[in-house]
């Protein structure tokens, strides 16, 4: 799994609060147009990426407001609309590098989430790659593939948690069948996590990719979760194939489904 790239610095903001309480889920600001020279030694292909990432909206305001990644907009976004994010909350974040939905998920938990005062909560970051400390969070090193990593996350959570997010993506081999494979196994493993530490009506996003072969996750999702929906957040740039499916309602464990219609499309 790998994370965001990025930098910047956790838990600040100057574009206020938004309906989350971790921030505005908007781009912030005027921006101008970028435009970037063609270097003698970079690939035509390097120069659009370049041009793209310095003119894209998200980039800008994550650096204006503070977050190690454009994809914090994302969180902001999906909590925006599923409501996940509460006061006093368990939350294991996984696939956190560079760090941006960790930021999210502090400042939603330090401002109280939606219902307000102080907060107990506990985030719990995970990725393949050590990731910068920030104050608020517990960071682990791991694979998710790994049994290992499993046992580390449940010895450092203490307990259960009340929601499992994954922002987990594999490296892009360019070979769209096999990378929307391999993003489902790792939405799958995640899965595979959320069951063993989810307390009941524990909530679960992962991040797939568009491409037919997530019928047996949406399967396992409706069997263990009261309602599952997909989403692509506004901050998904428009070309990518990438959505997230949010579940909410854990059944715990071994529980038959109440209904088999609660898969809603979006």
């Amino acid at each position: 799994m790998t994370g965001k790239s990025g930098t910047g610095k956790p838990g600040t903001g100057k574009s206020g609060a938004g309906k989350s309480g971790g921030g505005n889920s908007k781009p912030s600001g005027r921006n101008l147009s970028v435009r970037v020279k063609t270097a003698r030694r970079r690939k035509t292909s390097s120069t659009r990426w370049l041009q793209r990432q310095l003119n894209d909206p998200y980039v800008i305001s994550a650096k204006k407001d503070g977050y190690r990644s454009r994809a914090a907009y994302k969180l902001l976004q999906l909590d925006e609309k599923f409501h996940l994010l509460k006061r006093d909350q368990a939350v294991v974040d996984l696939g956190a590098a560079p760090g941006g939905w960790t930021q999210v998920i502090l400042n939603v938990l330090s401002s109280g989430g939606r219902s307000g005062g102080r907060s107990g909560g506990q985030v719990l970051a995970v990725d393949v790659v050590e990731m910068d400390a920030m104050a608020g969070a517990q960071m682990l090193v791991g694979d998710v593939m790994e049994l290992e990593t499993e046992t580390a996350i449940r010895d450092a959570l203490g307990g259960r948690a009340d929601l499992v997010l994954s922002d987990m993506a594999p490296p892009a081999t360019g070979h769209q069948a096999t990378d929307h494979l391999r993003i489902i196994a790792l939405a799958e493993a995640a899965l595979d996590l959320a069951r063993g530490i989810l307390n009941p009506d524990g909530g679960f996003v992962a991040k797939v990719w568009q491409g037919g072969a997530e019928q047996e996750l949406l399967s396992a999702l409706k069997r263990d979760f009261r309602m599952v929906r997909h989403a692509k957040p506004e901050a998904s740039r428009s070309d990518s194939a990438e959505m997230y499916v949010v579940a909410t309602g854990y059944r715990g464990p071994e529980k038959e489904p109440e209904n088999e219609e609660n898969f809603v499309p979006d």
